[in-house]
């Protein structure tokens, strides 16, 4: 029986007759010396038992359970790429033919992208080593987390326009509008965490993949996502409005002006009167 020998100094894996078991000699490879390893020193890999029920030939009846490794990548990435792509051309034709994407237009395309790019996205950041979601229940996942992502631009639409006292969200300026975002990719992540079962790096990935499309898309098709000027707002001063009575009374040189302004109006009219009267004669 040949003995495997691996030469310390190249590490060159080769076999030799038994009859040189203990003995030294060169190695085929670098020239060096070497021993052979003798027939006691051999490690032997034995099999492990297997106690499961046998036929009548002493075979196991048992099939070994085998990974079936999902190739779905590409598929579901070139449907990703078509409704992204189809999504692009009706940006471009609202852009050039309204001059922006309506609302409704806006809803459903955020409704529609949800789908194809949460399951792409899951295709490439679920974790190689688990096995990864199959049929109607990474259907529901993908639904679900795909209803909370187009649920989660109701952060966009009113909490910036609500804190900070805008018309539209599309007001605020486009810092306050890269922290909006941000948070609503975060809370996106935490979705896709908790729907996948994900790593919280490869859920921000997933949730990142989709808002980044939403808001590119929107750009494209000339939706003002913020940095927009509010309309002015002219007020109109009511001497009921308690908030115009209190800035009165809040501002002691505006009434030193006004009581100024009233004595000079009444010596004006008493000039006036003076000047008629004197004609008159």
């Amino acid at each position: 029986m040949p003995i495997q020998v691996t030469c310390p100094n190249c590490l060159k894996r080769f076999q030799v007759s038994d009859k040189f078991a203990g003995k030294q000699g060169p190695c085929p490879a670098c020239k060096k010396t070497i021993r052979v390893p003798d027939a006691s020193e051999a490690v032997t890999i034995h099999a492990p038992e297997d106690d499961g029920p046998k036929d009548s030939k002493g075979q196991s009846v048992l099939k070994p359970i085998t990974r079936k490794d999902r190739d779905f990548t590409r598929r579901h990435l070139y449907i990703a790429a078509g409704v992204v792509l189809g999504m692009l051309f009706l940006a471009l034709g609202f852009r050039f033919a309204m001059g922006g994407a309506p609302l409704w237009a806006q809803i459903i395309g955020v409704l529609l992208l949800a789908p194809p790019v949460v399951r792409t996205g899951y295709s490439f950041v679920h974790d190689a080593e688990l096995e990864p979601y199959a049929g109607v229940e990474l259907r529901n996942r993908v639904l679900i987390c795909s209803a909370v992502y187009a649920a989660i631009w109701l952060v966009y639409a009113f909490v910036p326009a609500y804190v900070l006292e805008l018309d539209h969200a599309n007001e605020m300026s486009w810092t306050t509008a890269g922290i909006v975002f941000s948070v609503m990719i975060l809370i996106g992540a935490a979705v896709s965490v908790g729907a996948f079962e994900l790593e919280f790096v490869s859920g921000l990935a997933q949730s990142g993949l989709y808002f980044v499309t939403v808001i590119l898309l929107a750009l494209i098709a000339g939706v003002s996502l913020a940095g927009q000027p509010g309309a002015r707002r002219e007020l109109d001063p009511d001497w009921e409005d308690e908030e115009f009575v209190d800035d009165l009374v809040q501002s002691p040189s505006s009434m030193k002006l006004t009581g100024v302004a009233e004595l000079a109006s009444i010596d004006r009219i008493g000039q006036l009167t003076g000047t008629v009267q004197g004609s008159s004669v």
